[in-house]
C-alpha cells in the first residue's frame, strides 16, 4: 500500500469521524474520468458526501491519455479521493509507476499490486490487482498464485482474523453464481479466476467488487460457514459493476454504507439474510485442495524411490524392495455389500418385486408394504447405501430426478408430498414420500405437524436454512431423521442416543 494513500484516509478519518463508511465503487472507467466524476457529483449532491471511491476493473485506456493528463497536471481534480486497481493489460502498465502504490493525481491514488488498505476508522480492504496468469514468467499486469497465496497468509496469520470488509478484484471470481441467482447472459462456470474464488472463500470479504464482463450483477449473500457444523459467520455479497458511461445504462456506480466489522457487535454481525445461500466455492476448494493433497502425494513417493543399479538399472523401484506389477486403471468406487439379507437390494430374493413401479439406472421406486395411503411410495437406489448421504453423485442425480417427476405427478392429482428419511437402526436408504391433499394442508400445515410432534417426544428438529444440502450437516454413518417437503423447506435432527421408530409415520397431524 502506497503511504500517501494511508495518510489521505487517517487524515479524513480524523476530520470527520463517522461510526458508518459511506463509499461509492465503481466498475471500469477506461479513462472516461469527466463522465464518471459527473456521476459522482451529481450522487453527492442528491445523498451527501461519501468518504471515498473505490475502482475495480480497468481505470485507464491507451486511448483515452488526452483526458488523463489533465488531472495528472493538476488542471482538474477528482471530488472525491478516489482508489483503483492495477493495470489488466500491458497497454495500461505505464501508467503505473510504482508496484506498490503510490498516488496518480491529486485525490487518485493506485492501491499496489496486492495488500491491505485501512484508516484509523477501522474499515479493512483487501485487493488484487491485474487478471490472473496465464502463463510463466507472468506479465506485469497479472497476478499470480504466489500473489493470493501471499495476500492470504499476510491476512490469515493476524490474531482472531474473521475476514476482511471488502475485497476488490478485478476479474469475477470462478463459478460464484452457483446455489445464486443468475447472472444473466454470463456463464460463470467459464469465465473469471479460480484463484480469486479462493481468495475470496478464505478472507471471507462482507463485500466483494468485481469488473470487466461489462455488466451488472448483485449475487444473492452467501455464508461463510457449514450449517449445523460451524458456528455462524457473517454472510458475503458479490457485486459486479458495468463499465462507465455504457449504452445500456447497466449500473457501474454502487453506493453502499458499512460499519468496520471490529466495530460490530459479534451477533448483529453474523445475523443470516433470508436470501442467504450457500458458499458457492466450496466446490472449487475442495478440488484445489485434492490437488494439493496429489501433488504432495506424488512428491512423496518420489521420495521413497531410489534407483536400484542392480536390478533393472534406470528404473525406478519401491524402497521396500518390491517389485511393482502393471497398474491397473480405477475402477469405480462400488457400493458397499450387505452384511446380511436385505429386504430392498433390488438383487436380494427378499425383494417383493410386485411392489416395484418403476426401476432406473440407480434407482427404483416401489410402493410401501403397508403404507400410510394407497399411493404411499418409496424411492431407493438399486445398489446397498445406507443413507442419503453415502450415495455417490450419480444416484443423487438419479433421486433427485424421481422427487421432481413425483412432485410433477402428485400436483397433477391435486397433491402434494412430503419426503422423510430415518437413517437409523435400518440398512438400506428408503425415503418415504407421502402424499398429501392440496385443499387440506399448506406446506406450512405439514412442517408445523411435524415439529409439533417432535417437541411433544423431545426430539429437536431444526429446519435447514434455503439451498442447503443433507449432505452438507450429515456426516456418513451418524444417524439421523430428516423431513423434505416439495417447497424445498427441510427439517433436521441429528439422532445421538434413541429414537422412536414410528416417528413420522404419525397420520393425525397432517390427515
Amino acid at each position: 500500500m502506497g503511504a500517501s494513500g494511508r495518510s489521505q484516509e487517517t487524515r479524513r478519518s480524523a476530520r470527520v469521524p463517522r461510526p458508518v463508511s459511506r463509499r461509492l465503487a465503481c466498475g471500469d472507467v477506461e479513462g472516461r474520468l469527466e463522465a464518471l466524476f459527473a456521476r459522482v457529483r451529481a450522487v453527492q449532491a442528491r445523498s451527501g458526501r461519501f468518504d471515498m471511491l473505490l475502482c475495480v476493473g480497468s481505470f485507464f485506456s491507451a486511448a483515452a491519455a488526452a483526458e488523463w493528463e489533465e488531472y495528472r497536471a493538476g488542471t482538474k481534480t477528482a471530488p472525491i479521493p478516489t482508489y483503483v486497481l492495477g493495470a489488466n493489460d500491458e497497454d495500461t502498465v505505464r501508467y503505473f509507476p510504482d508496484v506498490s502504490g503510490c498516488e496518480l493525481a491529486e485525490n487518485i491514488t493506485y492501491l499496489g499490486r496486492r495488500g491491505v488498505f485501512s484508516g484509523t476508522s477501522g474499515l479493512q480492504i483487501a485487493y488484487l490487482s491485474g487478471t490472473e496468469a496465464q502463463h510463466e514468467p507472468a506479465l506485469a499486469s497479472a497476478f499470480t498464485a504466489k500473489d493470493a497465496a501471499e495476500l492470504t497468509a499476510s491476512l490469515l496469520s493476524a490474531p482472531g482474523f474473521r475476514g476482511v470488509d471488502i475485497l476488490l478484484t478485478s476479474p469475477w471470481p470462478r463459478d460464484v453464481a452457483r446455489f445464486g441467482n443468475s447472472p444473466g447472459e454470463i456463464d460463470t462456470k467459464k469465465c473469471g479466476s479460480a484463484l480469486i474464488s479462493n481468495l475470496a472463500a478464505s478472507l471471507k470479504p462482507r463485500y466483494h467488487f468485481a469488473a470487466l464482463e461489462k455488466t451488472y450483477y448483485e449475487r444473492v449473500p452467501y455464508r461463510n460457514h457449514t450449517v449445523l457444523q460451524e458456528a455462524p459467520q457473517h454472510v458475503s455479497r458479490f457485486i459486479a459493476l458495468a463499465d462507465v458511461g455504457n449504452t445500456s445504462k447497466k449500473k457501474y456506480l454502487y453506493a453502499f454504507s458499512i460499519v468496520p466489522m471490529s466495530k460490530m457487535d459479534p451477533a448483529e454481525l453474523v445475523k443470516q439474510p433470508q436470501d442467504v445461500t450457500e458458499n458457492p466455492y466450496r466446490k472449487l476448494q475442495k478440488e484445489a485442495h485434492k490437488g494439493r493433497t496429489l501433488v504432495s502425494a506424488e512428491e512423496e513417493a518420489a521420495c521413497q524411490f531410489f534407483f536400484d543399479l542392480n536390478k533393472n538399472q534406470g528404473k525406478k523401484r519401491p524402497s521396500d524392495g518390491k517389485e511393482r506389477g502393471n497398474s491397473q486403471p480405477k475402477q469405480a468406487k462400488k457400493p458397499p455389500q450387505p452384511t446380511g439379507p436385505c429386504w430392498f437390494c433390488l438383487a436380494s430374493p427378499e425383494v417383493e418385486k410386485h411392489l416395484v413401479v418403476s426401476i432406473g439406472t440407480h434407482c427404483y421406486l416401489a410402493l410401501a408394504k403397508g403404507g400410510l395411503l394407497p399411493d404411499h411410495v418409496l424411492i431407493l437406489p438399486i445398489g446397498h447405501y445406507q443413507s442419503v448421504v453415502d450415495l455417490s453423485a450419480e444416484v443423487v442425480e438419479e433421486v433427485t430426478k424421481y422427487k421432481s417427476a413425483l412432485k410433477d405427478f402428485f400436483r397433477s392429482q391435486g397433491k402434494r408430498y412430503v419426503l422423510f428419511e430415518r437413517n437409523y437402526k435400518s440398512q438400506h436408504l428408503q425415503l418415504q414420500v407421502i402424499p398429501l391433499p392440496l385443499n387440506l394442508c399448506t406446506a406450512e400445515d405439514v412442517k408445523e405437524a411435524f415439529i409439533t410432534q417432535a417437541r411433544e417426544q423431545q426430539i429437536e428438529l431444526l429446519e435447514l436454512p434455503e439451498h442447503s444440502d443433507i449432505q452438507q450437516v450429515a456426516q456418513p454413518g451418524a444417524p439421523y431423521f430428516y423431513v423434505e417437503l416439495d417447497t424445498g423447506e427441510k427439517l433436521f435432527h441429528r439422532i445421538r442416543k434413541s429414537f422412536p421408530l414410528q416417528f413420522g409415520r404419525y397420520r393425525g397431524g397432517w390427515l
